[in-house]
């Protein structure tokens, strides 16, 4: 009996646990990767005609891929200390995630499947810069404000001065460099030869709580003579 008994317990804890595998299985599944919709999306749409079109693009992809997902665009939420407003939100019964999508092109007129493309040069870098860190900065306080939450800071250009380390030390905008392989944490500033102009209307540092290596990844290459290599970020914001 007492062998019986030794049995039956090591056979229900082999049965918790593969039940337990299981739950874990199925929440990783319905996890989704911004990765793997932007990666789609490139299947289906190489180009953008503005930021405006491309978010609206990620997530009708995001509700093809996770149909069980409520969607909501322009959305304000609450963090910790205030309200802020996001491009994108996710919901499902596995939690919330916010996504912040950015889009700078350079100048590029093309045609594609019978679709005509002219793109405007937003230039400007050192501007977009600090909006994407302000972006992931946000980001951050919605993914710290709560459990269940994931953040991600998305943005996908065809400026390769993004990418690219400054050319020369001492850049007003050194501190909001997205270079590939820079890493990221701590307060974000403007360097002293930042004009009074550049910083109107974004003077306040930008405090990063996470630590971040930026990897920029292919999207999409046109047939152009210039500027028609696609590449993005996408940092998926530390958690409390």
């Amino acid at each position: 009996m007492a062998n019986q008994r030794v049995q039956a317990t090591r056979n229900s804890s082999r049965l918790t646990l593969v039940v337990m595998q299981l739950s874990e299985a199925v929440h990783m599944r319905s996890q989704v990767e911004p990765v793997e919709i932007i990666q789609a999306l490139a299947q289906r749409r190489a180009v953008f005609h503005s930021e405006a079109d491309f978010q609206h693009a990620f997530a009708w992809e995001l509700h093809r891929s996770a149909p069980e997902c409520d969607i909501r665009l322009e959305v304000p939420v609450r963090a910790a200390s205030s309200a802020i407003h996001l491009d994108l939100l996710a919901r499902s019964q596995f939690g919330q995630m916010a996504i912040e999508l950015k889009y700078k092109t350079r100048s590029l007129t093309t045609a594609l499947n019978g679709e005509d493309f002219i793109l405007m040069s937003h230039a400007a870098q050192d501007l977009g810069r600090y909006d994407f860190f302000k972006d992931l900065s946000r980001i951050e306080a919605f993914a710290q404000a709560g459990p269940e939450r994931t953040g991600y800071a998305i943005f996908l250009t065809n400026d390769s001065a993004y990418w690219k380390a400054p050319s020369a030390v001492g850049h007003g905008y050194a501190g909001f460099a997205m270079n590939e392989g820079r890493e990221i944490s701590g307060n974000l500033c403007w360097g002293e030869r930042a004009s009074e102009g550049t910083r109107r209307g974004r003077q306040e540092d930008i405090r990063i709580r996470g630590c971040y290596r930026l990897e920029w990844k292919p999207y999409s290459s046109l047939p152009v003579r210039s500027y028609g290599e696609f590449r993005y970020l996408c940092v998926r914001a530390a958690a409390a």
